[in-house]
């Protein structure tokens, strides 16, 4: 059994108690329908890893077997795997935003319009599909047995459940600056054009920091979650497969010479610039800004 099995009891303990708080202090956190759909979401997660995460660990093993350096199972190995494995998570996650065919598989996790705890079950149906394995099996050709990649990835996975909630505010400044947190996490989920793009960290936030994609929840601001074309349905296959389903109508429909890149350009790019992007959508909000402000350049 992974380590987020043997989480899940914690898991739903902790969904029920966030349940009973929101009850009195947020009423709105919490929409039935959206909570079921979230929860069919993990349960069929579950599922679709049984089913493929057999292949993937035995592609890991085909690379162990060329690996690099013999690393070992010592103590600082299994620290150095975790640190490793959240580095290539970065990155995974920023592709899973910026390439659209892997958000095509993690736009699940975004949709819905609520923060809790249960949005943290929210995983794809798709993963294997969109190949969004690539990124962390490459440490298994450095030398890290996949069994510890898998822990690690359990692990990672395991911090990040609890950073989905609006019930805690900010831990001391210290904590924040080192490690992802329900305010960074926050900013990541919402769709605000000041925020759009960020915190793509799973456990450590440094990684934000050092690639300039590091935002801070700001004060005053309510923040709205889901995706920028929410998708006004609770229906668990349409929010699975909704973006497969549009990049096969664009792809179809584009002249040919722009076919492939409905693939691997960002989400919200369209050849004829009908649509807008994450980065077009910010630019012109701090258009608005510097001109609210009395900044905007002279025309």
């Amino acid at each position: 059994m992974s380590p987020t099995d043997y989480a899940v009891p914690a898991f739903v303990a902790l969904v029920v108690i966030e349940m009973l708080w929101a009850r009195r202090r947020a009423p709105a956190a919490y929409e039935p329908r959206d909570t079921l759909t979230s929860l069919a979401f993990g349960l069929g997660s579950t599922v679709a890893g049984l089913l493929t995460g057999g292949i993937v660990f035995a592609l890991a093993l085909a690379l162990y077997a060329h690996r690099l350096f013999d690393i070992g199972w010592a103590w600082w190995a299994w620290a150095l795997c975790f640190v490793l494995d959240d580095f290539t998570y970065y990155w995974a996650h920023r592709a899973g935003h910026r390439v659209r065919w892997f958000w095509a598989s993690h736009v699940n996790h975004h949709s819905s319009q609520h923060y809790n705890l249960s949005t943290a079950l929210r995983q794809t149906w798709t993963g294997f599909f969109a190949l969004s394995f690539i990124f962390r099996i490459p440490l298994a050709l450095i030398g890290f047995h996949p069994a510890m990649i898998v822990t690690a990835g359990a692990f990672n996975l395991i911090y990040q459940f609890w950073i989905h909630t609006e019930a805690i505010g900010r831990f001391p400044r210290w904590f924040e600056a080192v490690m992802n947190t329900p305010s960074h996490h926050r900013v990541h989920h919402a769709t605000n054009p000041v925020y759009l793009d960020r915190n793509y960290a799973g456990t450590f936030i440094v990684w934000d920091k050092l690639f300039g994609t590091f935002e801070a929840e700001r004060g005053g601001i309510a923040i709205h979650y889901g995706i920028v074309k929410q998708l006004g349905s609770f229906s668990l296959l349409w929010s699975i497969f909704h973006e497969w389903i549009g990049i096969a109508r664009d792809v179809y429909a584009a002249p040919w010479q722009h076919k492939l890149a409905y693939l691997w350009r960002e989400p919200g790019w369209s050849h004829d610039g009908s649509r807008d992007t994450s980065a077009t959508i910010r630019a012109r909000w701090e258009e608005a800004q510097a001109r609210a402000a009395g900044t905007a350049p002279a025309e």
